[in-house]
């Protein structure tokens, strides 16, 4: 892979990580609820899904998927579904957590882990990377590389959106605003179904 090749790969990795979708969403109102510290699971967790995503995609999960399109559709109704309930979860939240309160977590790393096989914009990504940048001469050593590209840019971007929802939490220490932005926060998680939709 040639450097301008390299360049181009890290620039769609940072900005496919960092432009809103499910996770980084979902990172906006952890950071408000629970801070940076106690989302930090939530964003290692990203990282290490979205490579074992990356690493199945390039050795022929995404084939398997367009070969079998009922699999691909079970995976799409289960991904909904599960981001439904993690938006009625978000949008029904009332309170900021503290260390203290022992009822409201954050989502653990193996939750956000787990998270990205059912997340739509995460299988684009990792489709869309391994399909425009890998080598069919070198194809373990340029899926390697991809995945090298998102490593890199992966915990500077999720980390971005917890930093600055975690800057919000003195603004939205006042219940009736924190009880709006957790509401718009679950309304746009559930929004975010709609390309998976189409």
């Amino acid at each position: 892979m040639t450097t301008d090749i390299f360049l181009a790969l890290l620039a769609f990795a940072f900005v496919s990580s960092i432009t809103p979708g499910p996770n980084n969403l979902m990172l906006l109102a952890s950071g408000v609820n629970f801070g940076f510290r106690r989302t930090i699971p939530h964003m290692l967790g990203i990282g290490a899904g979205f490579l074992s995503l990356l690493l199945g995609v390039g050795l022929g999960l995404g084939a398997l998927l367009l070969a079998f399109p009922a699999l691909h559709t079970a995976l799409k109704i289960a991904g909904g579904a599960y981001m439904l309930y993690l938006a009625w979860h978000i949008a029904m939240s009332r309170s900021l957590a503290t260390d203290r309160q022992a009822g409201a977590r954050p989502m653990s790393f193996l939750a956000a882990a787990a998270f990205q096989w059912v997340n739509p914009k995460a299988w684009v990504m990792a489709v869309t990377a391994m399909a425009l940048y890998t080598d069919p001469a070198a194809p373990l050593l340029s899926m390697l590389v991809v995945s090298v590209a998102f490593a890199l840019v992966n915990l500077p971007s999720v980390s971005t959106w917890a930093a600055f929802g975690t800057a919000l939490r003195g603004f939205l220490s006042d219940p009736v605003r924190l009880k709006w932005f957790n509401i718009a926060m679950g309304l746009l998680l559930a929004a975010s179904l709609w390309p998976m939709l189409r």
